[in-house]
């Protein structure tokens, strides 16, 4: 059973994850209205992923004998000004979380919460890959520059991204 703190601590998770597909959601219709639907496919995928983490943390508080208790989730931005300026904001963002589920492991190693913490080996090792991917393709926007052609061709490949398996190997 998680403790009263660690269930609070992780509904906040899970209201920062859905923040996350927010975000990426409103970035993917931003790009959507730009006629870049390479970014606008990569930003959906990113969503579909955040909201798989989110249900991951959900079903997890659930196991631990903890209460889910969702929250409401702020308004994201709704345009950026360039693909760059997405890319720094998505990173950033990333970061955020990262920072966040760090903070998880040490109270879950405070509170000696060792199943919590083993849960959450899964998250560190993900942001990893967040961040890696999302500071990929932010600086090969810096090379690019606002050359249409560069960006053009980004949009091509990252429009070839599918949705990944869930969080345990199932199908999105």
């Amino acid at each position: 059973m998680i403790s009263k703190k660690m269930e609070k601590a992780l509904n906040k998770q899970i209201n920062l994850e859905l923040y996350s597909a927010y975000i990426y959601a409103a970035m993917a219709a931003d790009f959507d209205a730009k006629n870049l639907p390479g970014f606008a496919q990569w930003m959906k995928a990113q969503t579909q992923e955040e909201v798989a983490h989110a249900m991951k943390f959900y079903g997890y508080v659930n196991e631990a004998g903890g209460r889910v208790v969702l929250d409401a989730i702020e308004k994201p931005p709704a345009s950026y000004a360039s693909p760059l300026k997405a890319f720094e904001a998505s990173l950033k963002h990333e970061r955020v979380v990262t920072k966040s589920i760090y903070h998880l492991v040490d109270l879950a190693k405070e509170e000696s919460d060792h199943a919590t913490s083993v849960f959450l080996q899964w998250y560190v090792a993900e942001q990893v890959e967040e961040e890696a991917h999302a500071d990929a393709i932010l600086q090969r926007l810096k090379m690019v520059g606002e050359a249409g052609h560069g960006i053009l061709m980004i949009d091509r490949e990252l429009g070839q991204r599918q949705s990944a398996p869930a969080p345990g190997g199932e199908e999105d």
